[in-house]
């Protein structure tokens, strides 16, 4: 049985998932998807904090699920802009999980992850999946990937179960 690890960036998922579909991400199918038949070493899912009460049960059904939450303070700046990024936590954990693993999965279109991407193929020789929204997941992430599976219809929530 091959050895799992995964890695998701929830902003992303949320916003390009909302942006391209109008409709949330079904974690749950996610989750059966990406481990069936595959040995779970770790499974990550990164978000910003905001304390709200609708955030904190979500991250309760994230955890039910079998995802560790890592959270990172909400934080606005002066200018009205927010800041609210996990890229280097997610590499930095990547980076720690991937040498165990024998697939990565990772759920985000950022771009600035393609770097990572390649860097663990060549450095520990394992297997890149990454999931993101077709026309929203940068170019260079799908070709340095092993393999890219388009969040659609299968790994999204109906709009009556919100």
């Amino acid at each position: 049985m091959k050895k799992v690890a995964l890695f998701v960036d929830v902003q992303n998922i949320y916003y390009t998932t909302k942006q391209a579909h109008g409709r949330n991400f079904d974690y749950n199918a996610f989750w059966a998807q990406a481990t069936n038949g595959r040995e779970i070493i770790n499974a990550f899912a990164y978000a910003i904090d905001k304390g709200d009460e609708k955030q904190q049960q979500f991250q309760r059904i994230l955890k039910a699920i079998g995802f560790e939450v890592k959270l990172k303070p909400y934080i606005q700046r002066a200018d009205g802009s927010a800041k609210g990024d996990w890229d280097v936590g997610i590499t930095l954990d990547v980076m720690d999980c991937a040498e165990q693993a024998d697939i990565v999965v990772l759920a985000s279109g950022d771009g600035d992850f393609d770097l990572l991407v390649r860097r663990i193929i060549a450095k520990y020789a394992v297997e890149v999946e990454v999931y993101g929204v077709a026309q929203l997941t940068a170019d260079s992430l799908i070709r340095a990937a092993s393999r890219f599976i388009a969040i659609e219809n299968n790994l999204l929530l109906d709009m009556k179960k919100k």
